[in-house]
């Protein structure tokens, strides 16, 4: 199972640095912050879990249509038993989904639609093939600046659960987290530091996949555009590691000493410091530079080499910290980054990746 998409948890016990994933949902016109909507969507799942049916799945381990069927029923907090079968479907490799005494076959497209009319929330947002054709012929926006963007909005989101986090320690001035499951102060220090360290992990990769593919491609088109870019990410990795120093520090503090809280604020103010230099940076990336991506005119065999690149780059964020880069996104973002993921893997390194999500 999905093991940080805390909105689909039973517990309703925790802290504000603890519910994950969504930070901004529209919700019948109104709109709900990070805490109530996650508290929302756990109670739905509890729900639905005592109300619906068994739900089975049968397909081939290493099948990718069952892994995105499987990451798209974890998505709306169904729970399913994964039956593996190579030749589910009457000597078929098509993976067979099974809802109490309903069955469903065929595409994913089919299924997915399917999934969608049995658990409608969240919505997947599935388009049908003559739909999706459609909508990439009119959609001009290169694959890598797509993919860039919902990388910052992951990105983002971490980096406002950490702010969160810190600012929820020091408010408890050393005493333990209300979810027992976090452990005492010292425990939950060392998942605060595994956190960051992830994150860290993922926005090095980033800023090293920026420099070594996209940049040189927009440098060539034009000499110096990107040098603010460049210069912002040098800037920024004395704060990263710097953070970094200061949890580890705090690690070996006596939770109730001055010292302990003296440390927390000044985390708490150098992680404000990254989330304001990397939220600006990033707007200013999608906003100023990543759509020139498009006046290079890339067709779509270069595009996707291109994003095979990046891809290749940021393998970290692609393998163990894959489900780490998607719980940052809303269902439907992550959907998207995977159709991006998918489209440019061949079949076994993507069965591969889809594993450690699911698994």
């Amino acid at each position: 199972m999905i093991k940080k998409w805390n909105c689909f948890r039973k517990k309703s016990k925790k802290s504000t640095a603890e519910i994950v994933p969504h930070d901004v949902i529209l919700n019948g016109g109104g709109t709900t912050t990070a805490c109530s909507t996650a508290c929302s969507a756990a109670a739905a799942a509890v729900v639905s879990t005592t109300q619906s049916p068994t739900v089975r799945l049968y397909g081939s381990p290493t099948s990718v249509l069952a892994a995105y069927i499987r990451f798209a029923l974890l998505h709306k907090g169904v729970s399913v038993r994964f039956v593996p079968s190579d030749t589910p479907n009457f000597g078929s490799d098509a993976p067979v989904l099974q809802i109490g005494s309903e069955t469903v076959s065929g595409s994913l497209e089919t299924v997915l639609r399917y999934v969608d009319a049995r658990f409608p929330q969240p919505p997947l947002g599935v388009r049908s093939c003559d739909e999706e054709e459609e909508y990439e012929e009119e959609e001009t926006t290169p694959w890598v600046v797509r993919a860039i963007a919902l990388q910052h909005k992951s990105m983002t989101w971490h980096v406002e659960r950490l702010v969160r986090w810190v600012e929820d320690l020091a408010t408890r001035g050393g005493k333990g987290s209300v979810d027992p499951t976090v452990g005492s102060p010292r425990m939950e220090l060392k998942k605060l530091a595994r956190s960051y360290s992830e994150l860290l992990e993922v926005l090095l990769e980033h800023a090293q996949m920026e420099e070594r593919v996209v940049f040189p491609i927009l440098e060539r088109a034009d000499r110096g555009i990107c040098k603010a870019a460049n210069e912002e990410h040098a800037r920024d990795l004395p704060i990263m590691n710097g953070i970094k120093e200061g949890i580890k520090s705090i690690g070996v503090m006596d939770s109730g000493s001055p010292d302990y809280q003296e440390a927390l604020s000044n985390l708490s103010t150098r992680l404000k410091s990254l989330q304001e230099n990397s939220k600006q940076h990033f707007m200013e990336e999608d906003k100023d530079l990543l759509p020139f991506m498009e006046a290079v005119e890339l067709n779509k065999e270069q595009q996707k080499r291109v994003l095979e690149q990046c891809l290749d780059v940021m393998q970290g964020t692609h393998s163990h910290l894959f489900n780490f880069l998607l719980e940052g996104l809303l269902p439907r973002e992550a959907m998207q980054y995977l159709d991006l993921f998918i489209s440019c893997n061949d079949r076994e390194r993507t069965a591969s990746s889809l594993k450690l999500i699911i698994d």
